[in-house]
């Protein structure tokens, strides 16, 4: 048999594949997409994903040999493969960033040093440092890490060093699998009790032990023991629930060969066994809205539904994904975040039960490995596999063999692009490579389109259908804009809150409505200030103020989590008259409480969810009416749909349109737009109080109007003019170390080097709005780059001289990020 090489990628920072040599006894199992354990370096083993298998091997290089075969089949498909390798190429990220950010990290494997004694330290002297690191092994902190931590600046690996010297500890490398199968413990007659004849006696032998006597009663009429063709199993979990029998009475049994005990391996996964709903009928509206996305499909068209919000959006994907399962394909629903999505989680369940698979950051690492595999069982087992997930964005990684639709659901949501670590890429633009390599429709959604999409949709590139009808015809809420300025001056301000919604608030809450209030700022207090001397409390990581916590009382930073106690004096000039300024979603439900007694305030923000299941527990006490006002930051724009909510508050309107990013107004007018859309869903015409201090701004009156398209034209004659997207590509490229002045030069010589082509037009260095982000300083450069010019090449002349400036000795450690059509 010849020789065969495999190509791996390892989960590394790395463009190129790495041949190893396939030992004989693996040759005829080893496959593109299984898992291998690999020696790279000196001592480190890694999991690495098989790329491909050749014949052909590197002349004149000793190639090491596969140390393990991990996976009996593939855990990755060759579609999989194909869009990592698109994905890379366009990313300007390596293949391994990929691999990293693809695999779910239970199926990640890395070697880990673990430090253990010799036996050999007597009679040896040592020093004190040496001394502490070994009281520390010897209390089982056996990683160079673990060590690190616990030490702080007292770790030395001087110290360590001499330890490994002097043979008083070793080093191994040790590999430890992050995915262990879930199993209980189940329960059976044991196979020499073949009849019941035999069961009675064994009963009548446990006379002097009642207990076990009473226990095996119980597991026959829990089971029905020899009623049925084959012996029936039960858990143990289940046989002892609600007995007052113990686990040593269970033994007691097995160990006299009269019960059988095995562990049997069970899903993490929580199933829908409930009755499946039917599917809601479609309005006239909505059917028309669903022939014509067929239409488009018919046509290969990516398809945009632009439909205004509670406009029944949801009812038309749920009916396509029906039809794409009737059909025997899988379908990918993917929103920007799943964990902010309960009511529709909850409606997919309902309709297609055991189908759907949930994929999210929210699940831990085993969970994820499981709709993993179930997402790749649909290949060998479509009964068993998923046929439907409804995910985030790293759900599009997923290894799905027979794809037949794509949703991406409020496609204009910020939530998609990934920012850090590469590959920084935007899963809604991945869902169409995704859809377009394994001929699959897609679909994007939303209430207000991003501008690039809508832009090609008009173009004709995309299919558009508009649903402009509220289900059951309720209006569109009316926007009423209240002067900020003006209250402030009149001093008719109630806290926060203008007359005009304070006024409405009261109203509905007085007619038992509720209230949503929006204010994208978490924390109680932007920062605090002594009003003595001035002084603002900073981040030693970062350069932003702390964000003041009162219910921690703490202050934070929200960039690296650097916190502090809450001073009771300015350690500047010892003045007690410290102060909060500006106002957070804690401060506001602080101050809310006084002025609406007895109301049930709840808040929903980063702080608030930080739980698995605090999401769903904030939702559910809205939808049973347990809440009367909801303050949040963006996360109550998302997919919330509740029938007595009539008023909405957007509490500062001019944070949002005052932003310097040449985005900020669209996503003003989207976030806007999008927690407006909570109010008067069901039955009563809702009210939104947009507050601002400059309401004669013309993005106001358009949301005002509430005219999508009027505020997307003006957008359009902006970036046309100033070369911005849709109009012009752009490449972010962010340098970063830790010394300021080493940012500047390679920044600058980064930057003239690109400004010698003349097809590009470059922006920069420039420090962004935060310039030091945990100990790094950053500097950016904005490419500009003509939709005439070859992307391609414009990218290799790019990392050609990102290759250059860092080659540099003076820039060695410099770090350049490159985000690719940035958010």
């Amino acid at each position: 048999m010849p020789e065969i090489f495999a190509q791996v990628i390892l989960p590394l920072p790395l463009h190129d594949a790495f041949t190893y040599r396939v030992p004989e006894k693996w040759q005829l199992q080893i496959k593109p997409g299984q898992r291998v354990v690999v020696q790279f370096g000196a001592k480190k083993f890694y999991a690495a994903l098989v790329l491909s298998l050749s014949e052909d091997a590197p002349a004149n290089i000793d190639l090491k040999e596969i140390v393990q075969l991990l996976d009996e089949e593939p855990v990755i498909l060759p579609q999989n493969l194909e869009l990592w390798k698109w994905m890379a190429g366009y990313y300007c990220c390596t293949l391994g960033d990929v691999f990293r950010a693809a695999l779910p990290t239970g199926l990640k494997l890395e070697s880990k040093s673990k430090i253990s004694l010799t036996g050999n330290d007597d009679e040896q002297e040592i020093g004190e440092k040496e001394f502490r690191i070994l009281e520390l092994i010897k209390q089982d902190v056996s990683t160079p890490d673990s060590l690190q931590k616990k030490l702080g600046l007292d770790f030395s690996y001087a110290a360590l060093k001499s330890l490994l010297d002097k043979h008083i500890i070793q080093v191994e490398e040790k590999i430890d699998a992050k995915y262990k199968a879930k199993s209980e413990t189940w329960v059976r007659l044991h196979p020499d009790i073949k009849s019941e004849k035999d069961l009675l006696e064994k009963e009548e032998s446990l006379q002097r032990a009642k207990k076990q006597q009473e226990l095996l009663v119980h597991f026959v009429e829990k089971t029905g023991a020899f009623q049925a063709a084959e012996q029936p199993v039960v858990s143990k979990k289940e046989l002892l629930k609600g007995t007052n029998f113990s686990s040593a009475i269970l033994e007691g049994l097995v160990q006299k060969k009269i019960l059988k005990s095995f562990q049997q391996q069970v899903s993490r996964i929580e199933t829908n066994t409930s009755k499946q709903a039917d599917l809601n009928l479609l309005n006239k509206y909505q059917q028309q809205a669903l022939a014509e996305v067929k239409t488009c499909f018919d046509n290969n068209l990516v398809t945009l539904i632009h439909g205004i919000t509670a406009s029944g959006k949801t009812e038309i994907y749920i009916h396509l994904i029906d039809e794409t399962l009737k059909q025997g394909k899988q379908a990918l629903y993917l929103l920007p975040e799943i964990a902010l999505t309960t009511q529709i989680v909850e409606r997919l369940k309902n309709v297609f039960g055991s189908k759907v698979g949930i994929y999210h950051s929210r699940l831990n690492s085993q969970e994820r490995v499981e709709i993993w595999k179930k997402v790749l069982l649909f290949q060998s087992d479509p009964g068993e596999g998923y046929q439907v997930v409804l995910g985030a964005r790293s759900s599009v990684f997923l290894p799905f063999s027979n794809l037949g639709l794509v949703i991406v659901d409020e496609e204009h949501e910020n939530s998609f692009k990934q920012f850090d670590p590469a590959p920084r890429y935007h899963a809604r633009d991945m869902a169409i490579v995704l859809g377009k390599q394994n001929n699959a429709n897609v679909l994007l959604g939303s209430a207000t389109p991003s501008y690039e999409s809508f832009y090609n949709a008009l173009m004709g590139k995309y299919g558009l259908v508009s649903l402009t009808k509220r289900h059951s015809n309720v209006e569109l809420p009316e926007i009423i804009v209240a002067d900020l300025t003006r209250a402030w001056k009149r001093k008719q301000m109630h806290s926060v809150l203008t007359p005009e919604l304070f006024g409405l608030m009261e109203d509905a809450l007085n007619n038992r409505e509720q209230v949503i209030l929006f204010q994208n700022r978490r924390g109680y207090s932007p920062f605090i200030q002594c009003f003595t001397c001035g002084w603002i409390p900073k981040c030693e990581n970062c350069d932003v103020s702390l964000t003041y916590h009162k219910f921690k009382k703490r202050l934070s930073c929200h960039y690296c989590g650097f916190s502090i106690a809450m001073p009771p004096e300015c350690p500047e000039c010892g003045s007690p008259e410290i102060k909060t300024r500006g106002f957070g979603t804690e401060k506001i439900e602080d101050e809310l409480k006084p002025l609406f007694p007895g109301k049930r305030i709840d808040r929903m923000d980063l702080d608030t969810t930080r739980s698995k299941n605090a999401f769903g527990r904030i939702i559910h006490n809205l939808e049973s009416r347990k809440t009367d006002i909801l303050i949040g930051t963006q996360m109550v724009t998302k997919g919330l749909d509740f029938e007595h909510v009539s008023v909405v508050g957007i509490l500062n309107a001019d944070n949002l349109i005052n932003f310097p990013d040449f985005r900020a107004h669209e996503r003003a007018y989207q976030l806007i737009s999008q927690v407006s859309g909570r109010a008067g869903r069901k039955y009563n015409r809702g009210k939104v109080v947009v507050q601002t201090s400059h309401p004669e701004h013309p993005l106001i009156e358009l949301i005002r109007q509430q005219d999508y398209r009027a505020a997307f034209n003006t957008q359009m004659t902006e970036r046309r003019l100033f070369k911005y997207p849709p109009y012009f590509r752009l490449i972010k490229l962010v340098v970063k170390h830790k010394k300021p002045e080493t940012v500047d030069r390679a920044a600058g010589q980064l930057a003239n080097l690109l400004k010698r082509s003349r097809d590009l037009t470059v922006l920069g260095p420039e420090f962004p709005l935060v310039s030091r982000i945990q100990l790094w300083y950053h500097k950016e450069i904005w490419v500009k780059i003509h939709p005439g010019l070859p992307l391609a090449d414009v990218k290799r002349f790019i990392l050609e001289n990102i290759s250059w400036v860092r080659s540099q000795p003076e820039n060695s450690s410099c770090m350049v990020n490159v985000d690719v059509d940035p958010a």
